[in-house]
């Protein structure tokens, strides 16, 4: 008889691992509580899945075998607590992917920080050194789905908590952790513990055949690393010390040296500016080098690789004021980088859906940085709270057009306005995506 494989989640993630396990001989239902995009209904429909949207079907979800959930469903969920109670097992699309992706290996990069940067420059260098890979996971195509359809030698995956969460013997290759800082606290009853454990997943099941790639200069790692024993060979990346392996930026020189050769490069020569992009390439560096990548590829890569849209993204000069999207910011840490880089009087558009913030963090770039805060959220009690006695200029603002316009109006000539948010999107927006698009719309018509 066949095995009973309920997918929770009808998005990308979810059908890409409706069509791997259909395609394997599980007796497929997708079930969705919201409406599908017509795509995936389309897409469903093509492959003969069967599958509900708008409603939860309890009797036929709890008759499962196992159940695929999608990253994007928290475990307070009541029909998830009914589902553990059961004691059905729960897996992640990254897991059924791992199954039955045979003799292919994966680059998995997670971190709070600099995942997708890393990731897609990884993709790139190794792309470039003539690797036959893909991109997949939260970025690009679904894992599952690249594994039924276009089967690769090589996935370069970008990895979320939520989905190490439900891993029970997926193993990355080579396993990226590029730093760990508060975020998604919501989803772990807010104990910052929690989501360290799940970040530490990633290595659980390495072996010494395998590669640890993690930023020995970020203060988390550094003490808990020691918690969570790994099999793996560990290559460490660092600016504030001397390394004999992995990688290391010393005096404006990058050295990364894997075992087998040692590679050195000007910081001068990469593509991406900022000291946080200098940790992603010295990640991405590493685990190209670890592949068998040729350093000659390796260093041509690093200074022709393009910035990610959403993310410290130039968008245009008006009037001599710079306008930088930096839309995928959904944490504090992430905008303590982006300010980090800023190199003129700035006004900082930022708000959202606040999941835990901490702004103390941000305090003293704030101070130092910014002009004017341009909130832009349904509710910025806590960020006025914050800065109240900072920043002289705030302004709370519901769209986007009214935040670029209000930004605008307190910048002068030579000034730049970012957009590092801080938060999720989800209150005036469907994504950082359509938050960063709409902003660049606002910016062209002004």
């Amino acid at each position: 008889m066949k095995q009973r494989m309920v997918i929770l989640g009808g998005g990308e993630s979810g059908v890409g691992a409706a069509i791997l396990a259909a395609e394997r001989g599980y007796d497929v239902f997708v079930s969705d509580g919201a409406p599908l995009k017509e795509e995936y209904r389309h897409t469903l429909s093509t492959h003969g899945i069967e599958f509900e949207e708008g409603r939860h079907t309890a009797s036929r979800i709890l008759a499962a075998d196992e159940i695929m959930k999608s990253p994007g469903i928290p475990e307070k969920n009541e029909l998830v607590k009914e589902i553990r109670k059961k004691g059905i097992p729960v897996i992640s699309e990254i897991e059924l992917a791992y199954r039955y992706k045979g003799d292919s290996r994966i680059i998995g990069i997670t971190g709070s920080n600099g995942k997708t940067t890393t990731t897609a420059m990884t993709y790139h260098i190794c792309r470039h050194g003539g690797l036959d890979c893909a991109l997949v996971g939260n970025i690009g195509y679904s894992f599952a789905r690249q594994v039924a359809e276009d089967p690769k030698k090589w996935y370069v995956a970008e990895i979320s908590s939520f989905q190490l969460d439900d891993i029970v013997t997926f193993r990355p290759d080579v396993a990226i952790l590029t730093n760990i800082t508060e975020d998604h606290l919501d989803r772990y009853e807010y104990k910052f513990e929690n989501y360290i454990r799940s970040k530490f997943r990633i290595v659980m099941n390495q072996t010494k055949e395998d590669y640890f790639i993690y930023c020995q200069d970020d203060p988390v790692i550094k003490k808990y690393i020691d918690q969570f024993p790994f099999h793996s060979n560990p290559l460490p990346f660092t600016m504030q010390q001397e390394t004999n392996k992995g990688g290391s930026i010393r005096n404006g020189q990058m050295t990364i040296n894997t075992g087998s050769e040692k590679l050195q490069m000007s910081i001068y020569d990469f593509a991406l500016k900022g000291i946080h992009n200098q940790y992603n390439t010295m990640a991405a560096g590493i685990a190209s080098a670890t592949v068998g990548i040729r350093k000659e590829k390796i260093r041509e890569a690093i200074r022709s690789f393009e910035a990610l849209e959403h993310r410290m993204e130039y968008v245009s000069t008006v009037r001599g004021v710079e306008f930088i999207n930096d839309s995928k910011a959904t944490n504090v840490n992430s905008t303590w980088y982006a300010l980090e880089s800023m190199e003129h009087p700035t006004i900082l558009i930022l708000g959202g859906v606040d999941k835990g913030n901490d702004y103390s963090l941000i305090r003293d770039l704030v101070k130092e940085k910014v002009k004017a805060i341009v909130c832009l959220g349904l509710d910025n009690r806590k960020i006025h709270e914050a800065f109240q006695n900072d920043v002289p200029l705030m302004v709370n603002t519901a769209s986007a057009e009214e935040a670029v316009k209000a930004a605008f109006h307190f910048a002068t000539k030579g000034d730049t306005v970012l957009l590092s948010p801080a938060c999720a999107s989800f209150d005036l927006f469907k994504n950082y995506e359509d938050r960063g698009k709409q902003f660049k719309e606002a910016v062209r018509d002004l």
